[in-house]
């Protein structure tokens, strides 16, 4: 998370319009539900009215929609036009997953697309179009608000849009389910970035970063086999989970005792059994897991079960490398493994 005096520095670089910080923060706008550049030329907010990123793609994610007056999504002065028509397509339609046949209507290749969003901020179309559809479903789990609010803080004239956006990646309202079960979900701050937690009255079912690569379909599978609703609010597992993490971070605890819910095949939660058996500061092979489940030759399915994995930190799949020492596959992303792995160590 970032300190406070660092907020300070950059809020008075916004204030002074000052270009050397160009590229190195953004700031997202309470008030509006957008995200500028250090130079945008409106009305400067009031520095409680302001978040600050040090990517776009963070800003997203966090459900900031890019200002049309500064373009945070281009070199400053420079819109190339295949970026203004793409961004331009995902404002018009924030919840639709892009496929193929969408470039083709647009006469635009997929693979230019791709370039150039890489080129100039460091993600592709396809992982900015997901950041934004997903930072809209998150709005209202990351400010408690209700439906209404939120979608017109969003920008929408009525509220489909929001509603589509969050019961696409989240499920149907709950008076449209038969049980009327529903999990409550919580967004959670922590020092590698954004998390979401789903959790009943008894258990966690999921803790993962906002921005892993497959969060919607993991999402999608805990929905079809609870069979249940997802809901902004808390509960007891979220809370508890929200204090582990803390004390985690801060090197205080590497244990973690809130009640979880596995959702997996008797094989997977073996594996995922085997992985809670790995001291922290300790790091296993696929194979040696393998080996550990009673199933030596299994390494493949063991690395499946291994990214099955929808408890990350507390089910600790980042504890698994290859046998060579390389870090192998990560969903939260390897710079986030590496840094576990190292904090773990750290005190043994």
């Amino acid at each position: 998370m970032m300190k406070a005096e660092l907020k300070q520095k950059y809020y008075q670089a916004l204030i002074e319009k000052n270009s050397e910080y160009e590229g190195l923060f953004y700031v997202g706008v309470k008030t509006t539900g957008v995200f500028c550049r250090p130079t945008c030329p409106a009305r400067k907010p009031k520095f409680e009215n302001c978040e600050f990123f040090e990517t776009a793609k963070e800003a997203l994610l966090a459900s900031f929609r890019p200002c049309k007056r500064c373009r945070p999504l281009s070199h400053p002065n420079h819109v190339p036009e295949i970026v203004r028509m793409l961004v331009e397509a995902i404002e018009a339609n924030p919840e639709k997953r892009w496929k193929e046949r969408d470039f083709e209507y647009l006469s635009i290749d997929a693979s230019t697309a791709r370039r150039q969003f890489k080129k100039r901020f460091g993600m592709t179309f396809v992982e900015y179009a997901r950041a934004r559809r997903i930072g809209m479903a998150m709005k209202q789990i990351r400010e408690g608000e209700n439906v209404m609010d939120a979608q017109l803080s969003a920008g929408y004239e009525s509220s489909s849009g929001f509603r589509d956006a969050f019961s696409r990646i989240m499920g149907a309202a709950p008076s449209q389910l038969g049980n009327g079960q529903v999990l409550k979900a919580e967004w959670l701050d922590t020092r590698l970035g954004p998390m979401v937690a789903i959790a009943d009255d008894e258990a966690l079912y999921l803790l993962e970063f906002v921005d892993r690569r497959g969060l919607e379909r993991e999402i999608e599978r805990l929905r079809q086999k609870t069979k249940c609703a997802i809901i902004p609010g808390s509960a007891g597992p979220i809370r508890s989970i929200a204090e582990e993490l803390h004390a985690y971070f801060d090197g205080k605890s590497k244990e973690f005792k809130t009640p979880v819910h596995y959702l997996g095949t008797p094989f997977q939660k073996s594996v995922w059994d085997e992985l809670r058996n790995i001291p922290a500061g300790e790091t296993r092979s696929y194979a040696e897991l393998a080996a550990a489940v009673g199933k030596p030759s299994a390494f493949r399915a063991v690395a499946q079960a291994n990214g099955m994995n929808q408890l990350a930190i507390i089910v600790p799949c980042h504890r698994v490398i290859n046998s060579d020492g390389g870090l192998g596959g990560y969903g939260g992303g390897l710079t986030r493994k590496q840094w576990l792995i190292n904090h773990e160590k750290q005190g043994n």
